[in-house]
Order: C-alpha cells, then sequence, then structure tokens
C-alpha cells in the first residue's frame, strides 16, 4: 500500500509543518521556552525543504525553508528611511540625566514626566519592514536617512520571524487597527543585531584555531557579519535580533505599549520599565550595572526615553537625534598606561588640542596609543606630566580618554608639559576668546588647518570627489600642487601623471571626477565650507530657508534663529563665519574656478502657517516625502491632531488620528486630494 500524498495532501501537510515551526521559532526564540528538541525540528524543516522541491508551486516567500538563498550581492542597493534612524545623546551621569529632564520641563512647561528605561544593546541597528505580514526588507541605519539593503542577511536570523501576525490577544483598542496593518498594509520594526557572550567567545576560538584574526567584541562581529555580501556567511554565524521599536502607528499612546506587543507579534524585546520619576530609572540603571555581567548579550547602557509619544514627537529633533531621548551610558572600561609624549593637534576650525602619546594599551579589546586631553586647563586640573601612569578610558566605549593621574607612581624623572602658545605648524600666536577654553591658531594660511580644511572640504558630505581622498591631498600639498581648495578646481592631468602611484588613466579619471563634482547644491557646499557648529542637518535647513548664499551672506544673526534647530549660538557662528574676509575670498575663488551652487527650488510657500498630520499608508510617495514637499511650501507638520490643525491626510489603513480628526471638526482629505493640492 502507498503512503505517497496527493498534492492536495501534501499542500496541507506543507501548512501544517509551516505552522508547527513558527510555533517551535516562537517558543525558542520570544519565550525561551522548548517543546522539542533542536534534531526534531531540524527534522521538520528538512521534511518541509523536500515537500517544497517537489511542489515547488506551494513554495512561499514566507517558509522557514527561505533564510538562505540568492547568490552574493555585488553591492548593497540604498534605502532610503521614511521614517529617519536619529541616534542618541549619549550621557553618563545621573546629574546629566537631571539637567536633561531640566531643560525637557522648561520646553514643555510641565512639572512631571513619564519616562522608560530599556537597555541598550550593544549591537548594530537595523530597520524591518513587514507587507501584509510578510517581511520584504531590512536595512541597516546608515546616515540616518539612507541605508544599505540587508535583507537577504538578515533573513538568516531565526529570531526574525520572515512572517507576523497576532499569537495572543491584545488591548480592543489596537486590535482591529494592527490586524489590519498585518493583512493588509505595512509594519515597520527597529531594533538590534547581536551575538551572545558566548557564542562570541566559541567564534574567536575557532578563529585562533585556523590562524585567523579574532574580532574585537560581539558588536564588530555582528556589524562585519550583516555588511557581508555573501548571506552565507551571516548564516553561518549564530546571529540574533531584539526589538525596541514599532514605527508604524497602530493606535498606540505610548513607547511602553510597542515593548507588550513586540512578543505578541512574534519577536522577542529588550524589556524595560516604566518610570513615574527619575529615581526609578537611577534604580533600573544601578540594577543594570550590576547585572551587565550575567546577562547573554553586551549592553553598554540604559535608553531613556519620554514615554508619551505625542509628546515624544512635540519634542522634535536637535541635530541627528531626539531632543526626548538619552542613552545613559556605564561607567567607561578602564587601563593604566604611560605617557610617553604630549603633542599638540591643530583642527581644521584652527582649535589646538593636546594629545597623550601612550604605551599602548587594551581597553575593552581595542589596543590604544593615543588619548585626548581636551585643553590646557584639563592638563592643569589632571596635573599631568611626560612619564606619569595614568588611568584610560574609553568614555562611552568609544573615545580614549585620560581619567586620572597616579603621581604616587612617580619617580622624579617626569617632565613638566608646558602648553605653548604658538602654533606648532606655522609659528604664529595661538587666541583664546574670553570665557572659551580652547586656544586657537587664526591664521588661515596655517598649513595644518588648511591639511584638515580640505580633508573635510572633498569629504562624502562635501564635494566627494571620486578618487580625492586625504593621502592624495597630502601628495598634492607636499608637491606644492594645491594650496587652497580652488586649486583642486584647476588641476591638470600633466600636473598628476607625473607624480607617484599616477599612471595615465588614474590621472585622467581623478580630473574628470573633479570636473563633475562642480556642480553641487547649495546645502553640499555650506557643509563644504566648514563653518564651526554646522554640520550636515544645519547645512540643509540654511540652504532650505534661504535658497541662496546671497541671502545667507546679507543675513543678521536674529534672522538667522528663526531656522528651525538653529539657536544663537550656530547662529552667531554662521553671522561671523560670513563677515570674514579671508571666507569670502575662499567662497570668491571657487565659483571663479567653475563651482555651480544650485539653490533649492523656489516655490510659493502656499501652507505658511498650515498644519498637517498625516495617518494611513500612503501609496503615492513616501511620508517622509510629502512632509519635505509640504515643509518646502512654508508647513508645519505634526505628529497629534488638535484643534491648530488645518488637513488630516488619510492614507490606507488610517488609524485613530482620523477619528480624533473628526470630533475635532478638523478637514479631513485623501491621498489623491492631497496630491491635488500641492501641485
Amino acid at each position: 500500500m502507498s503512503l505517497e500524498l496527493s498534492k492536495k495532501e501534501t499542500k496541507e501537510r506543507i501548512k501544517k509543518l509551516k505552522k508547527s515551526i513558527y510555533h517551535h521559532r516562537y517558543l525558542y526564540h520570544v519565550l525561551d521556552q522548548q517543546e522539542i528538541s533542536d534534531a526534531a525540528l531540524d527534522s521538520l524543516k528538512k521534511e518541509l525543504s523536500s515537500l517544497e522541491k517537489k511542489y515547488p508551486e506551494f513554495l512561499t516567500k514566507d517558509s522557514p525553508t527561505q533564510r538562505v538563498g540568492g547568490r552574493a550581492l555585488k553591492k548593497f542597493e540604498k534605502v532610503k528611511h521614511e521614517n529617519p534612524m536619529l541616534s542618541m545623546e549619549d550621557v553618563f551621569s545621573e546629574k546629566e540625566i537631571e539637567n536633561w529632564e531640566d531643560y525637557l520641563k522648561r520646553l514643555t512647561r510641565l512639572e512631571k514626566i513619564e519616562y522608560f528605561a530599556e537597555l541598550k544593546i550593544d549591537g548594530f541597528a537595523v530597520t524591518l519592514i513587514y507587507k501584509n505580514g510578510i517581511f520584504v526588507q531590512g536595512s541597516t541605519r546608515g546616515n540616518g536617512k539612507i541605508g544599505e539593503d540587508v535583507t537577504n542577511n538578515l533573513k538568516t536570523i531565526e529570531s526574525i520571524p520572515l512572517k507576523i501576525d497576532l499569537k495572543t490577544d491584545v488591548p480592543k483598542k489596537i486590535k482591529s487597527k494592527i490586524k489590519n496593518l498585518i493583512e493588509k498594509g505595512e509594519v515597520e520594526i527597529r531594533g538590534e543585531v547581536y551575538m551572545e557572550k558566548d557564542d562570541f567567545e566559541k567564534m574567536n576560538e575557532d578563529l585562533e584555531k585556523k590562524g585567523v584574526k579574532k574580532y574585537a567584541n560581539p558588536r564588530n562581529l555582528a556589524a562585519g557579519s550583516i555588511r557581508q555580501l555573501d548571506p552565507k556567511i551571516a548564516s553561518s554565524r549564530p546571529l540574533k535580533f531584539l526589538a525596541y521599536d514599532i514605527v508604524t502607528d497602530f493606535g498606540q499612546t505610548k513607547h511602553s505599549e510597542e515593548h507588550q506587543v513586540l512578543p505578541k507579534l512574534g519577536f522577542k524585546s529588550n524589556g524595560g520599565k516604566v518610570c513615574k520619576k527619575l529615581e526609578e530609572v537611577f534604580d533600573y540603571w544601578r540594577e543594570t550595572t550590576n547585572e551587565r555581567n550575567i546577562l547573554p548579550f553586551q549592553v553598554d547602557g540604559v535608553v531613556v526615553l519620554v514615554n508619551d509619544n505625542s509628546l515624544f514627537e512635540k519634542l522634535g529633533k536637535a541635530g541627528r537625534g531626539s531632543r526626548a531621548t538619552r542613552a545613559l551610558k556605564f561607567s567607561p572600561e578602564e587601563a593604566t598606561t604611560t605617557i610617553q609624549d604630549i603633542i599638540l593637534q591643530v583642527g581644521r576650525t584652527g582649535a589646538v588640542t593636546p594629545v597623550a602619546v601612550l604605551k599602548s594599551v587594551k581597553v575593552g579589546g581595542t589596543t590604544i596609543t593615543r588619548a585626548t586631553l581636551h585643553n590646557e586647563d584639563e592638563i592643569k586640573r589632571l596635573g599631568i606630566k611626560i612619564g606619569d601612569t595614568v588611568i584610560v578610558a574609553r568614555a562611552g566605549d568609544v573615545i580614549p580618554d585620560i581619567i586620572k593621574v597616579l603621581k604616587e607612581l612617580r619617580t622624579g624623572k617626569e617632565k613638566q608639559f608646558y602648553f605653548k602658545k604658538k602654533c606648532p605648524f606655522c609659528g604664529n600666536d595661538l587666541v583664546k576668546k574670553e570665557k572659551e577654553v580652547i586656544w586657537r591658531c587664526k591664521n588661515p594660511k596655517c598649513s595644518a588647518i588648511r591639511k584638515k580644511f580640505l580633508y573635510h572640504f572633498i569629504s562624502k558630505k562635501s564635494f566627494d570627489i571620486q578618487g580625492l581622498g586625504p593621502k592624495v591631498i597630502d601628495k598634492l600639498m607636499d608637491e606644492k600642487l594645491i594650496s587652497l581648495a580652488s586649486d583642486i578646481f584647476q588641476l591638470a592631468e600633466g600636473d598628476l601623471i607625473p607624480l607617484e602611484r599616477f599612471a595615465e588613466k588614474s590621472a585622467s579619471n581623478l580630473v574628470k571626477a573633479i570636473e563633475k563634482s562642480k556642480e553641487i547644491s547649495l546645502s553640499r557646499f555650506i557643509f563644504s565650507l566648514g563653518i564651526r557648529y554646522t554640520g550636515e542637518e544645519t547645512s540643509i535647513d540654511l540652504a532650505n530657508y534661504f535658497g541662496s548664499l546671497e541671502n545667507i551672506k546679507k543675513i543678521r544673526p536674529e534672522e538667522l534663529e528663526k531656522v528651525p534647530d538653529v539657536g544663537c549660538i550656530v547662529a552667531r557662528s554662521v553671522y561671523e563665519w560670513f563677515r570674514e574676509e579671508s571666507n569670502l575670498e575662499l567662497i570668491n575663488n571657487l565659483i571663479k574656478a567653475g563651482i555651480k551652487i544650485i539653490a533649492p527650488k523656489k516655490v510659493e510657500k502656499k501652507f505658511r502657517g498650515k498644519k498637517f498630520v498625516f495617518t494611513g499608508i500612503l501609496n503615492r510617495m513616501t511620508r517622509d516625502e510629502a512632509k519635505n514637499k509640504i515643509r518646502m511650501l512654508g508647513g508645519d507638520i505634526s505628529s497629534s491632531v488638535s484643534k491648530e490643525t488645518d488637513f488630516v491626510v488619510c492614507g490606507s489603513s488610517p488609524g485613530s488620528k482620523k477619528e480624533k480628526a473628526q470630533k475635532l471638526g478638523v478637514k479631513i482629505i485623501s491621498e489623491k486630494e492631497f496630491l491635488k493640492i500641492i501641485k
């Protein structure tokens, strides 16, 4: 008697096998429970794979067998984040958190603020997109606005579900909305890819046996695995995923609700605690500090954020981070070493920074030979001498820093360091403004300033000239071929060919790349100028607000302060930069060299004073594109509906914002109507 399954029976068997494998994946990766052995689960997967090979028409994208597939990529495609992946400001003490709360209270005029504290996993941040419940795209943070598509690598991680649905009941107020989004919409989940400590140690042992260089820490290994072009490499490594955020609006009013829902969607959450006051935040931080060594994964602190989502959105962002979030880090890892010398470095703004040259030492798995001493006052405060034994730390587990001198270990041979008030590169007198601690070289012809400025000028976010990096800049300056930024745009093939490592073709390619870079957007041009306190975001804000370089040149500080996220310090810095003759000469020379600055498109500010709120999924454009369009037309974006709202734009599967707009009598428009009014 044949036990061969019919086609219909096979389809049903595949369905049941998938359901069973999903169930056991959920138990193991979300609930830390196991009903069957790994071998038994592997057997179920093998049977499923065999049936799908026999009947490929029953193979679906969400099948557990589809975790590894496809050839190695030649490169990663870029992905635009509809909702930017913001960074967090690091703090290291309770006092800094208290100051932050005072700042929030001044902004909001609230007496009490509720917080949510959660573990800060030392992993690699990614965001996942699910359409109709199926995992379709995963990407890295990148610069916060644009990341890289690493979907195939993320599919190899068992703790990332290929399909989401509601495992158990959820509160009625959000159940129908989130169910609709899963079935006929889009859900975005964010979290960290990481590797457990034991798995990391085992991998490093295996690498050492093979004679391969070991990894410094689990985070580097996790990040390196996800950024491999061949998904088979990621598949071979024991990576895991912890979720910390649901970006999609499903009616949640608090961040803590997202942590309640994440496990019900099939994700392991990184835990957390609702804190009614800061003392509860500090208790959580202290508990985590004491328990960090027994946790299976690395944590480098606690994330503290405003729990109320509406208030969180209202607080907005400053630079690349949110005002409503702070990363309360653990005390840095420390080690002792000796100072062999103290040297002075000069930055592109002329800032002179003392740097300690150290006897090499490992701190937190990384070898350190340099540590910043910040400024002259810090040297005096620490009482540092050359030859001293010091405690060096990696502040925030990143930046080497000297925190203490062990004076009891002195031999008498230590030498006093004198902070000479002359630039170590050009010999000019250093100057220091009143109330500032930094000494600066103000000589615009200083070789160190010019070199550092040119590094910034040709960097990726500035002119981004292919084939022109710091080493080539050094060579061109040494050969006296360039001195100013404008000199770059007058280089010819004949200038480059005689140089070492420059063949005829590479010289030709560089000249072509320089020519191509002559056309640049206003925001990138502003950033390239290296104005103090003016980063990429501020450069974009200035370009969009004023529309041309000429307008910015003529502006007063008080007018600059009207630009969103530009305060008095940034405004004063921009204003003073455009008053310096040498800076205006720099711009004029660049224009003469053929630089063409493309100003933002001028449009009528038809939405000036109007407030827009979005709800649901837009089909014709991303939400970010829609928001940018409104801002270009002079309007404002809000995350919550109030009596001050002028329009609520409804996409498909709208949420509770639509109902609130109806109650308040706010005008509701469809995506189609929105597209008409922005034309």
